[in-house]
């Protein structure tokens, strides 16, 4: 069993900042990559920012410049440092982690349930 667990949502007025964290547990041999998506109220989820297992990082446009994504591979946990936000940032934000639970297995992706992030003054 794996499971995928979000926190550090919250009410955040604009221009402040937000840390999420994203936890991967249980039975797991390999992360390739873990990612933050988020989904707005009316709106298809999109990627907000992604991290491989060598460290490789991608952002959404919109994010550039305001938004980190770190990793702990040693924890197998994930963090969105999110500064600047802007009340266009509010949304669910999901976490997912691309992960083998064997080795050899095969991989497949894994979703938290979601941590609310809302700004407005």
């Amino acid at each position: 069993q794996v499971q995928v667990v979000e926190s550090g949502g919250g009410l955040v007025q604009p221009g402040r900042s937000l840390t999420l964290s994203c936890k991967a547990s249980g039975t797991i041999n390999r992360i390739n990559a873990m990612a933050w998506y988020r989904q707005a109220a009316g709106k298809e989820r999109e990627l907000v920012a992604i991290i491989a297992s060598g460290g490789t990082t991608r952002y959404e446009e919109s994010v550039k410049g305001r938004f980190t994504i770190t990793s702990d591979d040693v924890q197998k946990t994930v963090y969105l440092r999110m500064n600047d936000l802007k009340p266009e940032d509010t949304a669910v934000y999901y976490c997912n982690a691309d992960l083998n639970m064997y080795a050899g297995g095969r991989y497949s992706l894994y979703w938290g349930q979601g941590t609310q992030v809302t700004v407005s003054s």
